[in-house]
């Protein structure tokens, strides 16, 4: 007697499954199969045959002029916060807010920030840092300290930076 293995359910069909299922909602299929690459946009598909060929790829414009007119090295000229574990970053500097999760990043300029907070587990060594965002989102992000007693050192650096660049509207 032959025995299946695996499953012997059949997949769902519908929307909760297959966003193709209604029409419209999902663009049209191209004509590639699972086993075809996907398709590259040309910036990237660029960049990846310069790496191949040896040379260094072309930047965008934008991350040229700003690394031409600020030096890596540039924001000595006030309060720098920066806090790091093995999986999580936060920097707090002149130009903003920057966070950093493995490998997901999002960067906040002053103007683009509600609030800032920050908050310290009862047990544990977890230092919460929440970005909040005028449009009612915020961002958290845990940063695992070596010891308790680096969150009231982390909590002065980041009171200095935001009391130097962070501006909050008299309304």
């Amino acid at each position: 007697m032959e025995q299946r293995i695996g499953s012997s359910s059949q997949p769902l069909k519908g929307a909760g499954f297959d966003p193709a299922f209604i029409p419209g909602l999902t663009s049209p299929v191209s004509g590639r199969t699972e086993d075809d690459e996907p398709e590259k946009e040309p910036e990237v598909a660029a960049a990846e045959e310069a790496e191949d060929a040896g040379e260094s790829p072309s930047e965008p414009e934008e991350t040229t002029q700003e690394s031409a007119s600020e030096p890596e090295g540039a924001d000595v000229d006030g309060p720098v916060f920066e806090a790091s574990d093995r999986r999580a970053r936060i920097v707090a500097d002149r130009r903003g807010v920057r966070l950093s999760l493995d490998d997901q990043e999002c960067e906040f300029r002053w103007d683009e920030i509600g609030a800032v907070e920050t908050e310290t587990a009862r047990f544990g060594k977890r230092y919460t840092v929440t970005v909040h965002t005028p449009d009612r989102r915020w961002y958290p992000i845990e940063i695992e300290a070596p010891a308790r007693s680096r969150f009231t050192e982390w909590d002065e650096q980041l009171d200095a930076v935001l009391d130097a660049y962070f501006e909050e509207d008299a309304e």
